[in-house]
């Protein structure tokens, strides 16, 4: 019954969302009744030839697409040349602070993507699009639009913070790679290059490409780095040209692309499924009998030591020290005295319209705070608790049928990038749906979007959590006449308050930095940190935009290490150990 009663709770919450969002991509809606020349709610191919065959579908589908798959193949590029080596490094050699660069490497895919597009238009901001000069400007040099704007620090940003996919992935494989195959390839003559080419790339290659395929996924549905350094020079995305289509209530239209999206979401994320399985070929190597031998790097150990620094420093180090200097900084780049201010954090009369004060000053940020703690830990509570009893009806659940749906609808949301399951949820939301009133423009849209989002994480912690439990305890229960919810207060409760902790923390702090979910359904009153930053980016207001950003960085920063400590578990769990 538990399990019948989540199914059609994930149902509503989840499938549905989706699946009326793929009808909306074929039906007429009342705003385009005049031009489809057909009945509301019919059938029509009106869309998908607007947004596929059109004369706008160039603007509207077309080099938006091209732009992603640029940006996306760029990415995994850029982030293979720079994660594999890490990967190496920290997993196979003596390399100097390997403890410490193994968590600090990690530290940009702990903080949101764009504020890091924050800090590069801090840096390289041009005149293009007005407003304050960045720090190359107050320097003298004035950076071209190719280098301020589009592809270039677009693919950058996203494959410095989707490297430590590569650095955990091939690091990680390699870990478990047993030495004793090179050593004898060795002995039998071959070179380093030989060894490279015919033994350790063949084996790596389910990890590399499951690496490739999640980078796809993730730049398929990010919407901030787009959206910060792509939009001003008219640079779209797939994410971005969604996100225009519902602003400008294009919502057939609109479906289409959040239909596209998810299509090519789904694809890459069943061939990382379909690799992580054919990678159990390989299981045996790093068994018991094998051996995994420490390289070490001599004369290359200050070289090595030096390339992780300069990574840590590029990818992190200044984006965060320019991000926070901003903040103190009237005019961004200027270091003489009576230029630094605290005006952006505590000034009383900006002389700015929309920003009369600094932000600690400033309802406006103080109410984005509040609800980004309530909206989104209310969320984490709830998909905690939830992901706690799927776990429970999936491994309980007599009826295998329902298991296996219960298990693969929760999963849905994972196949779905954030900005189309919006786009979705605006669909299901929009208007009243029974028994629910219309949902938009209130906070518990936001509530159910984030729940819905992060149910893939809470569902598996549960799934994983419930499969080490025995029935023996719940049976003793029964013996001494417990009902179900005092065996599930007393005693499942108790026992999996780990496992509920971390399924609680981590949605919290997913949600906390994402934007690609929340930017489409928050409206000023409902606004989250993040998509107040948003909106100062929107004004101009970069001092004050980025010292919301580094207020959100600290949070999610301190949220991703308490996580860890209560769940005693470390993003770079298998590197880094010596």
């Amino acid at each position: 019954m538990l399990a019948l009663l989540l199914l059609v709770v994930f149902g509503y919450l989840i499938l549905a969302p989706v699946v009326l969002l793929l009808i909306d991509a074929v039906t007429v809606h009342f705003a385009d009744i005049a031009r489809t020349k057909q009945d509301l709610g019919a059938l029509t191919f009106y869309y998908l030839n607007r947004v596929l065959i059109s004369p706008i579908s160039r603007d509207l589908f077309w080099w938006p697409l091209a732009h992603t798959a640029i940006i996306s193949v760029a990415a995994i590029v850029i982030s293979f040349l720079v994660g594999a080596p890490i990967g190496w490094l920290l997993s196979r050699t003596d390399l100097i602070g390997k403890k410490w660069f193994s968590t600090a490497l990690l530290l940009p895919y702990m903080l949101p993507s764009w504020t890091f597009a924050l800090a590069w238009l801090t840096l390289f901001k041009n005149r293009t699009t007005g407003g304050q000069p960045g720090w190359m400007e107050t320097f003298g040099f004035t950076p071209p639009d190719w280098l301020a704007y589009g592809a270039l620090p677009i693919s950058l940003i996203l494959a410095l913070h989707y490297a430590p996919f590569v650095i955990l992935l091939f690091g990680n494989a390699l870990k478990q790679f047993d030495t004793q195959l090179e050593d004898s390839a060795r002995s039998l003559g071959a070179s380093p290059a030989t060894v490279a080419r015919r033994i350790i790339l063949p084996l790596m290659m389910p990890s590399l490409v499951s690496a490739a395929t999640l980078i796809f996924a993730k730049c398929l549905g990010d919407f901030g780095v787009a959206y910060v350094l792509g939009v001003p020079v008219g640079f779209d995305v797939l994410a971005t040209s969604l996100f225009r289509a519902i602003s400008t209530s294009q919502a057939g239209a609109s479906a289409v692309l959040a239909g596209v999206i998810v299509l090519l979401g789904t694809i890459s994320i069943i061939i990382d499924m379909r690799l992580l399985k054919e990678a159990k070929r390989f299981v045996t190597i790093g068994s018991k009998g094998a051996m995994v031998r420490q390289t070490p790097l001599g004369k290359w150990q200050a070289p090595a030591f030096a390339w992780a620094l300069l990574v840590f420093i590029i990818s992190a180090g200044i984006p965060l020290l320019a991000l926070t200097l901003t903040t103190v900084m009237r005019v961004p780049g200027s270091f003489s005295l009576d230029n630094f201010t605290l005006d952006y954090w505590i000034g009383t009369d900006l002389g700015t319209t929309a920003l009369r004060q600094g932000i600690l000053l400033t309802g406006e940020f103080w109410l984005a705070l509040w609800n980004t703690v309530w909206m989104v830990g209310l969320a984490a509570i709830g998909a905690g608790v939830l992901g706690l009893l799927v776990g429970y009806a999936v491994v309980r659940s007599p009826v295998a049928f329902v298991s296996v749906a219960l298990r693969q609808i929760t999963f849905l949301p994972y196949l779905v990038p954030g900005i189309a399951f919006a786009a979705a949820y605006l669909s299901m939301f929009a208007v009243a749906r029974p028994p629910l009133p219309a949902l938009y423009g209130t906070p518990i849209i936001l509530v159910l979007a984030i729940l819905a989002d992060q149910m893939p994480f809470a569902s598996r912690a549960g799934i994983s959590s419930m499969m080490q439990l025995g029935r023996e305890p719940e049976e003793a229960g029964q013996i001494v006449g417990a009902g179900w919810f005092r065996r599930m207060r007393s005693i499942v409760l108790p026992i999996q308050r780990n496992a509920l902790v971390s399924a609680i923390l981590l949605p919290f702090i997913s949600g906390i930095k994402g934007l690609s979910l929340v930017v489409v359904l928050a409206v000023p009153g409902t606004d989250l940190l993040t998509t107040y930053a948003i909106r100062l980016v929107d004004y101009g207001y970069s001092q004050a935009a980025n010292a919301v950003v580094v207020m959100l960085c600290v949070v999610a920063f301190t949220g991703t290490m308490l996580v860890q400590k209560i769940g005693k578990a470390n993003l770079s769990d298998g590197m880094g150990s010596k």
